[in-house]
Formats: structure tokens, C-alpha cells, sequence
């Protein structure tokens, strides 16, 4: 099951605010085919309830239980924003955003957060140069 390609993973050297990086999420998420533009907003109601930022510069924004008719497919968006999202008060670099059918997010996210519980790695995550870089360094959630 392929839940990333490259062109789901971009590189900003500024920062954003948390509604747009969700609304870019989503955005990339759509262009995969996995989420609805609805989605957003069972992002939004998600944060709403409790943030999604898991430490170590990590925000995993992902839609409600409510949202299973937004989900098309299983998918992730990675967005690395160097100047960082003010995310409910903490310093988030990377926005990575989870679409999961069924019971997949539950995989999805336990691949996406033994990544980033792993200092080095999160180093070399954060120093890769160009979205290719960051990709292969992230293409292990694919198998």
C-alpha cells in the first residue's frame, strides 16, 4: 500500500498558520484522491477536541471518526514548514496529514510516529535539502 509519493511532500522555508497548513494538508490529501475537501473540516473538529501535535516539531492532523465519508483512500501530506506553525502554543516544523480507510490510520500513525520519537532521525529529516531527500527519508511508510 503506497500512502505517499513525492509529490505529497513540500519543503517551505517560512512558516503558517495552523488553518492554512490544514487547508494545505487537506488540499494536497484531495490532489491524492484519498479526502473530499470537506475534509478540513473533520480536521478542524479534531483539533477542536484535542491538538494533534505530538512533540518533537510533529502535528498529525487527521479527521474525526465523523469523516468517513470524506475518506476516499489512504494517503499522507507531509509539509515541512522551516519557519514553523504556531500550533495551539507549541512550535510545530512538520504538518503531516492522515487519511486512513478503516482501521489503516492506526498503522498509519504508529509508521509516522516511531519515525519522529527517534531524534537522529528527526535531524536528518529536518536537515534534508530538497523534497526528494525528505521523501526518501519517509519512504519507509510505504512498505
Amino acid at each position: 500500500m503506497s500512502v505517499l509519493s513525492l509529490d505529497q511532500v513540500r519543503i517551505h522555508s517560512g512558516g503558517s498558520t495552523q488553518e492554512a497548513a490544514l487547508q494545505e494538508a487537506t488540499d494536497i490529501l484531495v490532489a491524492a484522491g484519498a479526502v473530499t475537501p470537506a475534509y478540513v473540516d473533520a480536521m478542524r473538529q479534531r483539533e477542536q477536541t484535542v491538538s494533534t501535535y505530538m512533540g518533537n516539531g510533529l502535528a498529525i492532523p487527521h479527521g474525526t471518526n465523523d469523516a468517513k465519508d470524506a475518506i476516499l483512500g489512504s494517503a499522507l501530506s507531509v509539509v515541512r514548514y522551516d519557519g514553523g506553525v504556531d500550533w495551539d502554543g507549541e512550535q510545530a516544523t512538520f504538518v503531516v496529514g492522515i487519511a486512513g480507510r478503516g482501521d489503516e490510520h492506526l498503522e498509519i500513525l504508529s509508521q509516522i510516529a516511531i519515525l519522529f520519537s527517534d531524534e537522529d532521525d528527526v535531524a536528518k529529516l529536518n536537515a534534508a535539502q530538497t523534497p526528494e531527500e525528505l521523501y526518501a527519508l519517509l519512504s519507509a511508510v510505504n512498505d
